[in-house]
């Protein structure tokens, strides 16, 4: 197989082809995928029809994969495939196979990804590389947008380059469904604890610095809890610039590698009325967050009541 890599017009996109995704990868592939995704961050693969198990052997390929957010948590919700490996980021109700009713909770987590984030920013081991396809798309709207870190990094003034350059940020895994006012179990409120993380961190394969902020952040080391919590905002805008952000509008087989080391993405609105099946598995990345953090600097008093 020849891999070919076409440039999109955001320069840490690209299209690949000349690969089959539903066959075992020889080493020559994996290495030029890893060192594309390296310089581009999203990799964009069309026309790739997965079954299960081979989207699972796709993503081995990368690393081993993570199990833990299924097993820990969302199988609580539905637990509609073989493989703990794989994600279900679909409206559909497992138990009926027709599209989930909107206070579903399957159909509230595609609310609570329309927020800018990196996948397990909020685990101790997060991801490195996330896989996503598409089963069944919306006709209008659904489109995931990808951000990319290094350049928003660079974009930033030097004063605020010096104001982050030593703050830890502390990341939280239901911050955003708090504001959501999602009811979430308090057994579930602990399944991940908070983790801090260094605003500024450097890309191991690009070497490049970004800036690690998403909108699981809750404190930011130095500030007071109200200040911080500005200043994430501030910093996600900044991420979220139009000029840095990569839409893309889904068709059925798309597959697409992104590193989340290297951007924030997040999913966009759509008709909930209508069937949207995506499938997803993802990589352990080797780093490792500073320390966790106290479940309560995260949660306004009570919220971890026994119940």
């Amino acid at each position: 197989m020849t891999l070919q890599i076409k440039p999109d017009s955001a320069d840490y996109v690209a299209r690949i082809s000349g690969v089959d995704l539903s066959r075992p990868l020889d080493e020559a592939s994996v290495g030029a995928i890893v060192e594309a995704s390296d310089k581009y961050a999203v990799l964009v693969f069309h026309d790739q029809p997965l079954t299960d198990e081979q989207l699972v052997n796709f993503g081995a390929s990368f690393g081993p994969l993570d199990v833990g957010l299924q097993e820990k948590l969302m199988k609580k919700v539905q637990d509609r495939y073989a493989s703990a490996a794989i994600s279900d980021i679909s409206n559909v109700d497992g138990s009926s196979g027709d599209v989930a009713d909107r206070k579903h909770k399957q159909a509230i987590m595609n609310v609570g990804n329309r927020f800018w984030h990196s996948d397990s920013s909020y685990d101790r081991h997060p991801y490195r590389y996330s896989i996503l396809t598409a089963k069944t798309v919306a006709s209008k709207g659904g489109a995931t947008e990808y951000a990319d870190l290094r350049a928003a990094y660079d974009a930033l003034d030097e004063d605020t380059k010096a104001l982050i350059a030593d703050r830890t940020a502390t990341f939280y895994s239901h911050f955003t469904r708090q504001w959501l006012g999602i009811e979430d179990r308090p057994e579930d409120l602990r399944v991940f604890p908070p983790v801090r993380w260094p605003m500024v961190r450097t890309h191991p394969g690009s070497g490049r610095k970004l800036l690690w902020c998403d909108s699981k952040v809750c404190e930011i080391s130095g500030m007071s809890i109200p200040e911080g919590r500005a200043l994430a905002h501030e910093l996600i805008e900044h991420i979220g610039q139009r000029e840095r952000v990569y839409s893309h509008y889904w068709q059925p087989h798309d597959v697409i590698l992104y590193d989340n080391r290297s951007v924030l993405h997040r999913g966009r609105r759509f008709d909930m009325t209508e069937r949207r099946e995506m499938r997803r598995v993802a990589t352990v990345d080797s780093s490792e967050a500073l320390e966790q953090a106290p479940v309560s600097v995260a949660l306004p008093a009570g919220m971890l009541a026994a119940g």
